[in-house]
């Protein structure tokens, strides 16, 4: 079973379409920081969402946490170029509906 960590505000509902697909979904509220992350579980986390680019420095914090999770950033915002090299999928909302996105995921 995926578990998913899904940080930021997720206004087109990534986490839910996760759950739909049979996805352990933990969120985070707030700032994703270390602690955070820790406490939603990243260590163990096989996926790491991001749907706020403002928050984009979570990146190399869950990566720092979890070499091994798949980060995947689901924004109409663009990835900033310092995140490129540790995201592993960077989707538009524009491009890929949410059910399509967890379907492909999980």
């Amino acid at each position: 079973m995926t578990t998913a960590i899904v940080a930021g505000t997720d206004p087109d509902g990534l986490g839910e379409a996760l759950e739909t697909e049979g996805a352990t979904v933990v969120r985070v509220s707030g700032i994703a920081s270390a602690d955070s992350l820790g406490e939603a579980g990243i260590e163990d986390a096989d996926l790491f969402v991001l749907t706020d680019m403002d928050d984009a420095t979570a990146i190399s914090v869950a990566k720092e946490l979890n070499p091994d999770v798949r980060v995947v950033t689901y924004a109409y915002d663009s990835l900033p170029e310092f995140a490129t090299a540790q995201a592993d999928l960077a989707i538009d909302p524009n491009l890929l509906a949410v059910d399509v996105v967890a379907e492909e995921l999980v």
